[in-house]
């Protein structure tokens, strides 16, 4: 009873103090373990992301296919299509996680990093919620909402968005996903979105030279599914999905 008398107001600050030694434990852990990565660099000013090299944090550094992204001021939005398994959402993911990783000082999986000091806004993984009565599109168009009031209230900010509006109808996913994607960059967010329809590819028209088609390609060989997960120039010219059907039993 002594001890808590004269050390109990101070409980909170200790437990603090060991949050920040068990957190720099964890970054100088991870630093020592991958030395090849690299520690980023922040820019003053401008929304730009530049990465050489960058790969995710949890793939194992000798079986990661790296990429090349550059986003900035003229160039803010990239449409990431692809198919299915191809490498789409594992790159926004890796894109999200470096900025993260370099807010908490930590190194990051990639050859070399430049960025402003953005603040993420992402609808990655998002679900339907049955005790609210809240459906997956639902979900996702509050949480779309919710980067949108980011990049108006607190620049620069970079949005990550998966699948845009997969959940609705062609038509509406078309307009609403333009109308989102248009508002976001002029509100001078930077950022990519993955789609499986090729129809929000167009958006490339209307924007300019602001906006910029990427793509993850695959193969069949011997009648298997091959990925090698680098990203190329343009458009995605056709889908897998039916061929996945296929490869595990399903007859189409």
């Amino acid at each position: 009873e002594g001890w808590r008398a004269r050390n109990g107001r101070h409980l909170e600050e200790l437990l603090d103090a060991v949050g920040d030694l068990e957190t720099l434990g964890s970054r100088s852990r991870y630093a020592s373990e991958h030395p090849d990565d690299c520690w980023p660099e922040f820019s003053g000013n401008g929304r730009n992301y530049r990465a050489t090299g960058l790969a995710h944090p949890l793939i194992r550094a000798d079986l990661a296919v790296r990429n090349d992204v550059n986003l900035n001021e003229r160039e803010s939005l990239w449409i990431v299509s692809g198919s299915n398994m191809s490498g789409k959402s594992t790159l926004l993911r890796a894109v999200g996680l470096s900025v993260v990783l370099a807010h908490a000082g930590a190194p990051v999986r990639a050859y070399s990093l430049e960025l402003a000091p953005f603040r993420v806004g992402a609808s990655i993984r998002v679900s339907d919620n049955l005790r609210e009565g809240e459906s997956r599109f639902y979900a996702e168009i509050r949480r779309i909402r919710d980067v949108l009031e980011l990049a108006r209230a607190h620049p620069p900010v970079l949005f990550l968005l998966d699948e845009i509006f997969s959940g609705t109808n062609s038509h509406d996913r078309r307009l609403g996903a333009q109308a989102i994607l248009r508002s976001l960059v002029e509100r001078g967010a930077t950022g990519l979105v993955t789609t499986h329809d090729l129809a929000l590819t167009r958006i490339e028209e209307t924007l300019g030279s602001r906006a910029r088609n990427v793509q993850f390609e695959d193969e069949i060989v011997d009648g298997k599914m091959r990925f090698d997960y680098r990203m190329r120039e343009g458009v995605v010219a056709r889908s897998n999905a039916l061929e996945l059907m296929r490869s595990i039993g399903i007859d189409l």
